[in-house]
């Protein structure tokens, strides 16, 4: 069964987001990403970093879910932004996705690292905290299920990472985002791309 999201209340969550400034993400990485999670057919999605709930109402598209057993199936989202929390969860609500989407207000890198669900998910997303993405990474790594698939956006970070930017303003996110390139693609258990896509998009497919 695949669920059916009301298009013209996506496109409203969208356009707000945007009018407010609300990075969410991107058209060409958003494309991109809905092939993967095509292809993948997920039962369960970790999404770091939730925003206003777009993107989890998107990926929502995408479960597969068993009518037998629905309960099995959903999308995990963090975030630690109250205002934000508040304005996804009755963004989630509005489309009816409460039974599918289970929004955890928290501090992630305090989170995962309490969560007990090794080997559970078969695709997690990471669009949060630049600067932590080297943890969202370990962690992700004994979360996610062999075969499952790991996608990092924003790891570009407007050009800063490829070029030689060094300003104290962004140096530990720059420097964290490097560290992440580097690690998935040394990392023998995961297959990588990075995608000059959007800001930038990393693509790894897990082989424990």
């Amino acid at each position: 069964m695949k669920l059916l999201v009301d298009e013209n209340k996506l496109e409203n969550i969208k356009i707000k987001a945007i009018d407010n400034f609300v990075p969410i993400l991107q058209d060409d990485s958003l494309k991109l990403i809905e092939v993967i999670l095509h292809m993948a057919k997920p039962k369960k999605i970790l999404e770091i970093g939730t925003a206003v709930g777009y993107s989890a109402a998107i990926f929502a598209k995408y479960l597969e879910i068993d009518e037998n057993n629905k309960k099995d199936s959903y999308i995990k989202t963090i975030e630690r932004n109250e205002k934000r929390f508040k304005e996804a969860t009755e963004n989630i609500t509005a489309l009816n996705l409460n039974e599918y989407i289970i929004p955890i207000f928290a501090d992630a890198t305090e989170y995962l690292t309490n969560l007990k669900e090794d080997n559970t998910y078969d695709v997690i997303f990471i669009d949060a905290a630049k600067g932590q993405y080297m943890v969202f990474l370990n962690e992700a790594k004994r979360l996610i299920k062999s075969g499952g698939v790991i996608i990092a956006d924003n790891v570009l970070f407007k050009g800063r990472v490829l070029g030689g930017y060094n300003e104290h303003r962004h140096r530990t996110a720059v420097t964290r985002l490097r560290e992440y390139i580097d690690d998935i693609n040394d990392d023998k258990t995961l297959d990588s791309v990075v995608l000059n896509i959007g800001d930038g998009v990393a693509i790894s497919i897990v082989n424990k």
